[in-house]
């Protein structure tokens, strides 16, 4: 922990993010969500992944900060930008249920394809669910925002 703690305070994203793993997880220290917050954010704010997507499930399910789904999407959003399958799938959720986005099946299904197509078995799942609640030209649509998304490395989607 000492040699952890030291490299993470010196803004080093991969021992930021496992100290806040350490204590999301309470692994050989006691569990404590704040903390975790605590090192997740720096490296979530160096473009570290796994950071972006664990922070947005913290506040998406209140864990260690107040509960807010706006900022949940913006972590969600930043991980899935850059590949995240689960990120894309919980993204995917938060527009399909309109939580801290505007309630909207064509980008739930979009990032639930592609969160399917990187492997996210749940993303298919989604898809599927709201492609039920959605006209044929809605599905045609979201199917060319996937593709588009996808061809532009998931940029702007």
């Amino acid at each position: 922990m000492k040699w952890y703690t030291l490299a993470a305070e010196r803004g080093l994203a991969i021992t930021q993010y496992w100290l806040g793993g350490l204590r999301l997880f309470g692994e050989g220290v006691p569990q404590d969500f704040a903390t975790a917050v605590k090192w997740y954010t720096p490296a979530a704010e160096q473009g570290h992944a796994d950071a972006q997507f664990n922070l947005g499930w913290m506040y998406r399910h209140g864990r260690g900060v107040p509960q807010d789904s706006r900022t949940a999407v913006k972590w969600y959003r930043l991980a899935a930008e850059q590949g995240d399958a689960g990120a894309q799938y919980n993204l995917g959720t938060m527009y399909g249920a309109g939580l801290g986005v505007l309630q909207d099946y064509v980008y739930a299904h979009m990032w639930g394809n592609i969160g399917a197509s990187n492997g996210n078995e749940n993303g298919g799942e989604l898809r599927d669910y709201v492609a039920e609640r959605m006209t044929p030209s809605q599905i045609q649509e979201a199917q060319t925002l996937a593709r588009e998304c996808v061809a532009k490395n998931y940029k702007g989607c």
